[in-house]
């Protein structure tokens, strides 16, 4: 993918999609995670000299996190220390009169995308975000791994009409997982809740013989343990009220497949009463599975001393409680200290990191994507990659000439 760094931009109306999208509560962000990434690539550009128009979406809507962008743009301007325009508009006579007065250098947040119907349900991705945005804009930055799954307006659209290109947080990542993707003697650990996405990796990495082994930890352990024939205490009304009982058919037929790869918890760290309480994964009776034990800890470290790789998806346990934070916290340490390529993915993996306040330079790449990080890593083709790859053989150029490449812009009517 070409990158935007290597292009001139001075002058141009650059749209950058970002993804701002972080937690709610009570109608207020949590975290500025994203913002703080992305707040990187649009400095650059704005100190460039080019007119920064970002789109960006907030949650979904009929949702609690369904809200604007106008908190987000006071964080990056408090990020940047500069000036950030916001105009709770998208494609309107605001938004148009906004874009249309920016000088060189000056930063324009437009409000969340996703008000427009066109964003998530335009069978081909384009609509009236693309219709009236496009003709005004004059290059499109792609910076979010993390929604390049999606086949939306703002994430796939406008590449059949302006050229389009890779930010630097897009590309640091898409650098970082092909590391990954390249590389063999692979150590997954997996926690969180998220099933799906890690069957998906254990099926294609130990089928393909490159992943040395999965550790297995989080709600992911209890589905595992369960499979395995252990007897899991409370934690079976969790199975059942989660829905997970209907995939213990298929743990079970992993582990058979994959015997000895998927590593399980060999003692766990059980809530009675909310107090912790450590026993052998063989004893369990009562009480609830919401961390992995002090022997599985050091089993799993001794994993990740040895791994040339490591990937981490999802905490070990109830990390947000300081009784239950051991195994999070034990792994996440030992990676930081290990001299593997490692890299680490998911809301709450990055969560947990900044919970215990381990320096994110200590891992080869902390990754801002979930989904779409474990669809790229298994090999599917993401359709804003996608996008960017077929934009370039539409808008061929030179790095560093962008500023003399003409183009035209698209003069037909929105389609739904």
């Amino acid at each position: 993918m070409r990158k935007i760094a290597d292009y001139e931009v001075k002058g141009k109306k650059v749209l950058v999609r970002a993804d701002f999208n972080c937690p709610v509560k009570d109608g207020k962000l949590i975290g500025d995670t994203r913002i703080r990434a992305h707040s990187s690539t649009i400095g650059e550009l704005s100190d460039r000299g080019a007119r920064v128009i970002v789109l960006s979406h907030q949650g979904r809507r009929g949702r609690e996190d369904f809200t604007s962008l106008e908190e987000h743009t006071r964080i990056l301007h408090g990020l940047l220390k500069r000036d950030v325009i916001y105009v709770d508009d998208v494609i309107g006579e605001r938004a148009h009169r906004a874009i249309e007065s920016l000088k060189d250098g000056q930063i324009l947040v437009l409000d969340n995308v996703r008000h427009l119907k066109c964003e998530t349900e335009h069978p081909v991705g384009e609509g009236e975000l693309v219709f009236h945005i496009a003709p005004i804009a004059d290059y499109y930055v792609l910076d979010a791994l993390s929604v390049a799954h999606r086949r939306h307006s703002s994430i796939v659209g406008f590449s059949r009409h302006i050229p389009c290109f890779a930010g630097d947080v897009l590309a640091a990542e898409i650098e970082a997982v092909d590391k990954v993707r390249h590389g063999n003697d692979v150590t997954f650990i997996f926690g969180g809740s998220k099933v799906e996405d890690s069957f998906a990796v254990m099926k294609k990495w130990l089928a393909d013989g490159r992943a040395r082994e999965v550790l297995v930890g989080g709600a992911l352990s209890v589905l595992f343990l369960y499979a395995s024939g252990h007897r899991v205490g409370d934690s079976m009304a969790y199975l059942e009220d989660s829905g997970l009982m209907g995939k213990v058919p298929e743990a079970k037929s992993l582990l058979e497949q994959f015997d000895g790869k998927i590593v399980l918890p060999v003692d766990v760290g059980l809530s009675i009463d909310m107090k912790r309480h450590e026993v052998d994964s063989k004893s369990i009776l009562k009480g609830q599975i919401w961390d992995i034990g002090s022997k599985t800890i050091e089993r799993y470290r001794e994993a990740i001393s040895n791994s040339h790789y490591v990937v981490m998806n999802g905490p070990a346990g109830v990390y947000e409680l300081d009784d239950f934070s051991h195994g999070t916290r034990a792994l996440l340490e030992s990676v930081a200290k290990s001299d593997s390529f490692s890299l680490l993915g998911g809301g709450h993996t990055v969560s947990a990191i900044e919970r215990f306040n381990i320096d994110k330079k200590n891992f080869s790449y902390v990754s801002l994507s979930g989904k779409a990080l474990i669809e790229y890593m298994c090999g599917q083709t993401l359709p804003g990659i996608a996008a960017l790859e077929d934009n370039e053989k539409r808008f061929p150029m030179p790095p560093g000439r962008a500023e003399h490449t003409k183009h035209k812009h698209p003069k037909t009517k929105p389609r739904g």
